[in-house]
C-alpha cells in the first residue's frame, strides 16, 4: 500500500520510470508529465533500472541501525511491570530511572493498551461490543437530579431545602422567597454503533413522558 503522502501509486511510478528508461524521455519532461519533482522522477527511474518493477514498491523508512533504541532487556522489564503491577508510564519510569515519555513510547511500540482501556482485575483489554449499523440498538436511561435554587442549595438556604427535596414539593423560607426545588429527570438515548447521544431535561419520568421522549429522539 503506497504511503499516504505519496504523489504516485506503484503503477504511476512504473509508468514514469518506463517513460524515462524505455521510451527515452528526459527526466524533467517525465517529472512535469507526472507532476513530481525531477529528483523524484530520477529516483524511480534509477530503481527501475536496478530492480525492475519490484523496485516501485514502498520501502520501510526505519533506519538499519538504531543505537539509541531502548535495550530489549529494559523493554522486557517495562512490559513486565505493566502486566504484573498495572503501573503507568510515570511509575514505571520512576522505578527504572527513565523518562516517562520513553516508557510511553515503548508501551505503544509493544502494542500494550492504555490502563483506561484494560480491566483492572485481569489486565486484559476491554472488548467493547458494538452493533454493526446505526439504529439497530439504542440504550435509553433516565437520571434523577435534584434542582438547585438560585444562589445555592442547603448550605446557603438551610436544611429546609433538603427536607423539601425529600418531599419532592415546593416550600418557602422567608417573605417572598420561593426557591425552585424538587427534581428534574434527564432522559437520554444513545445509539450503540455511533455512540451518538440525545438528551432532554423533563419534569418527570412517567411512562407517557418517556414514550413522548422516545418519539422525539427517534425522529
Amino acid at each position: 500500500m503506497p504511503h499516504a503522502n505519496a504523489p504516485l501509486s506503484e503503477l504511476g511510478r512504473l509508468r514514469l520510470a518506463r517513460c524515462v528508461v524505455e521510451d527515452g524521455w528526459p527526466v524533467r519532461r517525465a517529472a512535469e508529465r507526472f507532476q513530481v519533482s525531477p529528483t523524484t522522477a530520477q529516483r524511480w527511474a534509477d530503481r527501475y533500472r536496478a530492480e525492475g518493477r519490484a523496485g516501485m514498491a514502498d520501502r520501510s523508512s526505519r533506519p538499519v541501525r538504531q543505537p539509541g533504541l531502548t535495550p530489549r532487556r529494559t523493554v522486557r522489564k517495562i512490559v513486565h511491570l505493566r502486566r504484573s503491577k498495572g503501573l503507568g508510564p510515570a511509575m514505571i519510569a520512576g522505578r527504572l530511572g527513565m523518562h516517562a515519555s520513553t516508557v510511553h513510547r515503548v508501551l505503544r511500540r509493544e502494542g500494550l493498551p492504555r490502563l483506561a482501556d484494560t480491566d483492572r482485575a485481569t489486565r486484559e483489554p476491554i472488548r467493547r461490543y458494538e452493533w454493526p449499523r446505526p439504529g439497530e440498538l439504542v440504550h435509553v436511561d433516565i437520571k434523577k437530579l435534584g434542582n438547585i435554587p438560585d444562589g445555592g442549595g442547603a448550605r446557603i438556604h438551610g436544611q429546609l431545602i433538603g427536607h423539601a427535596h425529600r418531599r419532592d414539593t415546593t416550600t418557602t423560607r422567608g417573605v417572598g422567597y420561593k426557591p425552585v426545588i424538587g427534581y428534574s429527570y434527564v432522559h437520554t438515548a444513545i445509539d450503540d454503533h455511533s455512540r451518538l447521544a440525545y438528551s432532554e431535561v423533563l419534569p418527570d419520568q412517567t411512562g407517557l413522558t418517556a414514550a413522548r421522549f422516545w418519539v422525539r429522539a427517534h425522529s
